[in-house]
């Protein structure tokens, strides 16, 4: 007989009814979630509680997705944002506290009990599967996405997407097509203009954003720069060759990213310096660091770009 603990690693979570099969009764359960052993996820759906504590926010909805998911008595999949994660795709300050899925009963369109109802037709090659559950497609869900979020949102997890390979730029444009009539389908042209697979995790497609919003000509997209050998010194997050200028984004995750074996973070930092010495020595432009919170004030971004494009203009008079 499989244990509780072992349905827990394949789902995340078990039922009261696994419970009972497994000879646990629901006195047992109600003191264990008095005693902080076990969290209640939602009604009749339970966790161990040290895992549920050393959980992030993504990773939470999941649990509570996967609760959803073995509760539900309709034929669904999981979509929109709980699709998103699922698939492993980027997200940025979406709503994670209600799990989105589309029935396929032709059913749906309510709100309950942290739970969003979806109702849409999904062909069969709309839906895939995770390593658990079956998901509205990447491309679908990219969509999806877009209906429900402004474009700022939207752009962070359909750039994902495309950057991790999960979908082509033509797939989405095809699946835009056929979603022409969805309520909230307006800013799917929009997202689809700006998104692209070379923009690297959130900061870079809110950066990339910032810079549309405030309408600065569009960057070259990871730039590479070489010597005077051929040899490549730097991939530029963003540059405007013409104008002489580059941005870079400084993120955490991004120089989590970087570290290389034995090092720490102050090394990546000086080798970032390196590198941006580099570059500057070798095309003689200006660059321009942002950080995470300067994405929150995007004219301010724009003001510092504008500024360095001065500079070089006066330089090269």
């Amino acid at each position: 007989m499989e244990t509780l603990e072992g349905i827990w690693r394949r789902y995340g979570v078990f039922l009261r009814s696994d419970a009972l099969n497994c000879g646990v009764d629901d006195a047992t359960l109600r003191r264990a979630v008095r005693s902080g052993a076990l969290i209640r996820v939602r009604h009749g759906a339970y966790t161990f509680a040290d895992q549920w504590a050393a959980a992030n926010a993504e990773e939470r909805h999941l649990v509570k997705a996967s609760a959803v998911m073995r509760s539900a008595r309709c034929g669904c999949v999981l979509s929109h944002t709980s699709a998103a994660l699922s698939l492993q795709a980027d997200v940025w300050d979406l709503d994670l506290d209600s799990v989105h899925i589309t029935r396929q009963d032709r059913k749906g369109g309510r709100r309950e009990a942290g739970v969003v109802q979806h109702r849409g037709v999904l062909p069969p090659g709309d839906i895939t599967r995770t390593a658990t559950w079956h998901t509205t497609s990447p491309a679908r869900t990219a969509l999806d996405i877009t209906t429900i979020t402004d474009v700022q949102h939207a752009l962070v997890v359909v750039a994902s997407i495309l950057h991790m390979g999960l979908a082509t730029k033509d797939e989405l444009h095809e699946h835009s097509r056929r979603m022409m009539h969805v309520p909230g389908s307006l800013t799917s042209d929009m997202v689809l203009r700006l998104a692209d697979r070379r923009l690297d995790g959130p900061g870079e497609a809110r950066a990339y954003y910032a810079f549309w919003l405030e309408g600065l000509p569009a960057p070259e997209l990871q730039w590479e720069v070489r010597d005077e050998l051929g040899a490549v010194v730097g991939v530029l997050d963003f540059a405007w060759p013409g104008l002489g200028v580059w941005v870079e984004f400084d993120g955490l995750v991004k120089y989590q990213r970087l570290i290389r074996e034995g090092e720490t973070a102050s090394d990546v930092v000086v080798r970032e310096k390196a590198r941006e010495d580099e570059v500057r020595r070798v095309t003689g432009w200006i660059c321009v660091r942002i950080v995470w919170a300067d994405l929150r004030h995007p004219d301010r971004i724009a003001a510092k770009i504008r500024q360095a494009f001065a500079a070089q203009a006066t330089r090269a008079r």
